[in-house]
């Protein structure tokens, strides 16, 4: 894993210090388990599919909370213990978390053939649509 040198744009960059630091930690603590896509399906309107075959609807949870939304799979009950000759299918537990940009809400999600899908939808404010200003 490459480590990268933030500090040389902290100079030029007031207020984004947060982000740095969101960024250097997401990279040193994602473990790419699920794995996921994210898609622009237009210009307000996104898609995240993750792949979580081998769970039920109801083993997994879907919170949001400020800009933070949190998607957690816990297998239910007790796993019966096999013997594999070989597994590459990965079956334990995840708790996966995503940083959304002001103005994004969950839109709603939907689970497909082992993907799920969490629609996200940009939705601006009236006062910080552009506005036209009349010249007098």
């Amino acid at each position: 894993m490459r480590n990268f040198d933030l500090s040389p744009l902290y100079r030029s960059a007031i207020g984004f210090d947060r982000l740095f630091n969101h960024l250097e930690n997401n990279q040193s603590q994602s473990n790419g388990y699920p794995p996921y896509n994210v898609e622009l399906v237009d210009e307000n309107h996104y898609r995240i599919a993750i792949a979580v075959a081998g769970f039920a609807e109801s083993e997994l949870e879907i919170t949001a909370q400020d800009n933070l939304l949190v998607v957690k799979g816990a297998h239910a009950g007790e796993q019966k213990e096999r013997t594999y000759l070989y597994q590459g299918i990965a079956e334990r537990n995840f708790e996966r978390k995503f940083q959304l940009a002001e103005n994004i809400h969950v839109h709603g999600a939907n689970l497909v053939n082992g993907l799920l899908y969490v629609d996200l939808e940009r939705v601006i404010p009236e006062a910080q649509k552009p506005r036209r200003i009349e010249i007098n």
